[in-house]
């Protein structure tokens, strides 16, 4: 299984609404081999926090590269980079038992 983490800052001037909007249409993706798809904003609990985070779980690579190049997740990448100050990704692969 492939892991894929994504943690998103946005710029101050991101508006919360359609972030919201946005995280929606992230969690309505619904790629093949995608097992779990999870994305939630940063409660707060802590300084130095990102704004929100995307955790997926695939099936195998191949399933990642398939999100990775999918078309709406592309469109979503677009409408995200205005408001994104940084974004960083990590992928991994999780052990199953």
């Amino acid at each position: 299984m492939v892991r894929n983490v994504v943690m998103v800052e946005l710029t101050e001037e991101a508006d919360p609404e359609a972030i919201a909007a946005l995280q929606e249409k992230f969690r309505a993706l619904d790629c093949p081999g995608t097992l779990s798809y999870t994305v939630g904003s940063d409660l707060g609990l802590r300084d130095g926090t990102w704004s929100f985070a995307i955790v997926a779980d695939f099936v195998d690579v191949d399933a990642y590269r398939g999100y990775d190049a999918d078309a709406q997740h592309n469109r979503l990448r677009a409408e995200l980079a205005p408001w994104a100050q940084r974004i960083a990704r990590v992928q991994f692969e999780v052990p199953t038992p």
